[in-house]
């Protein structure tokens, strides 16, 4: 994307509604996908035919909720764009130790690229291990891993559709590009639990 067709007309002011005037702007045309917000839980739709889009639904007008869903959106191959949810599992809170172990392993790729998401959008990082009420695993493992397959993801490469859009956050929010050498230079991962879905 060499030139957006709209300018960031909130300033410093992250909005949910920029992600989805972006994300469509990327990928509506080429993809028949599209973001949209305000559901009581994300979920991946994916199209029906009859001329339909598939829809990527993100929590509210939750800003990390949309990173998140187009992240999962980004890692997700072709036969997995064709299935609701991409084909995941998914168990709620309280998933027991061996549960959350397996959560964590889905979840550190599309974590990796929302946290290159929000370096690009100039927003903090929170890693989410999602199990309020249910057995932890080691939370400091997990951000390591998240933190680790960043710095992969720079080494090597995005895929075209993770890198489009990170082309389209760093031209709109003005942001450095991420670089393999101290990709997480100045910004600080926290870590937390959130009831919220992610897969």
């Amino acid at each position: 994307m060499n030139h957006l067709p709209f300018s960031n007309k909130h300033g410093v002011n992250k909005k949910a509604e920029d992600l989805i005037t972006l994300f469509n702007a990327c990928f509506a045309n080429t993809e028949n996908t599209q973001l949209v917000g305000n559901a009581d839980e994300p979920i991946y739709q994916p199209s029906s035919g009859d001329g339909q889009c598939s829809l990527v639904i993100f929590t509210q007008d939750y800003f990390s909720s949309a990173l998140h869903e187009i992240a999962h959106w980004c890692i997700a191959g072709k036969e997995r764009r064709t299935l609701v949810d991409y084909g995941y599992w998914y168990l709620p809170d309280g998933r027991d130790a061996e549960q959350q172990a397996r959560f964590e392993a889905a979840e550190v790729k599309p974590q990796a690229l929302e946290y290159a998401f929000s370096l690009a959008a100039g927003v903090k990082f929170r890693v989410s291990i999602d199990n309020l009420q249910g057995d932890e695993t080691c939370s400091k493992q997990f951000e390591n891993a998240v933190e680790n397959q960043l710095k992969h993801f720079i080494q090597l490469g995005f895929n075209a559709r993770a890198q489009q859009f990170l082309d389209a956050l760093h031209q709109f929010y003005g942001t450095a590009r991420l670089q393999a050498f101290n990709p997480l230079k100045n910004h600080t991962v926290t870590l937390e639990s959130k009831v919220e879905k992610t897969i």
